[in-house]
């Protein structure tokens, strides 16, 4: 249970530590990351804060992978939940300045993106599973067979132009982040020698029946403590 509590713990930190990069690039005010563009339009168009535009966004996503075939994991559900209330709390509270110039706009961006591939490492390595967002793009690459780079670049292609339609910030920062992304995650998970195809992410049945299980050994544990 205890190996369980700090891979919680260890999942709930990266979704923190994710929220506060995003604010960081929103913050920059240079043009938002892919995903960000379209949670911002979203957020305009419906008059709803951006982290509630990141979870409506997370929920519809999950519901297609589903019907696509893939597997939840618990971190899937939390990462839809998670994300977008810590988004909301940060920017309510105001907490991480806003750029008021070009240079620290792209300070703040390329630490955002860098803080982003942290989380990531944090939140990967606690093998709950994945995003709703990565979830898609594996279903995707299943269904049509096309490499993994093209679905993952027209699922953030269509993710900008769609935000950018309903009033998403498209802009330098959008296609610095399109490029950087990657980099910073593999530069970032090669400091820390982390390789993310070796972990073995739970599905949400799995972690059900692991915590099933720990819950009977310690009624039978228990149980054999009170015998004479």
């Amino acid at each position: 249970m205890k190996q369980f509590c700090t891979r919680l713990l260890r999942l709930i930190f990266g979704l923190f530590l994710y929220a506060v990069g995003i604010v960081v690039t929103i913050n920059a005010h240079i043009g938002y990351a892919p995903w960000d563009v379209f949670h911002v339009g979203f957020a305009k168009m419906a008059g709803i804060s951006i982290g509630a535009a990141s979870i409506i966004t997370g929920v519809v996503i999950v519901i297609i992978t589903v019907l696509l075939g893939e597997k939840l994991g618990f971190g899937t559900l939390l990462n839809m939940v998670l994300i977008g209330v810590f988004i909301d709390i940060l920017l309510g509270f105001q907490i991480i300045p806003v750029a008021d110039s070009l240079v620290v706009g792209l300070v703040m961006l390329i630490v955002g993106l860098y803080i982003n591939a942290l989380a990531t490492y944090f939140y990967i390595g606690s093998a709950f599973g994945a995003g709703p967002r990565d979830s898609l793009m594996v279903a995707l690459t299943r269904k049509t067979r096309l490499p993994i780079g093209v679905c993952r670049g027209t699922i953030e292609l269509s993710a900008v132009l769609v935000g950018w339609k309903l009033g998403g910030m498209v802009g330098i920062g959008t296609i610095i982040s399109a490029f950087v992304i990657g980099f910073s995650i593999q530069t970032t998970f090669a400091l820390l020698k982390f390789d993310a195809t070796e972990i073995n992410h739970e599905t949400l049945d799995q972690t059900y029946q692991v915590l099933i299980g720990r819950k009977k050994k310690q009624l039978r544990e228990e149980a054999s403590d009170k015998l004479p």
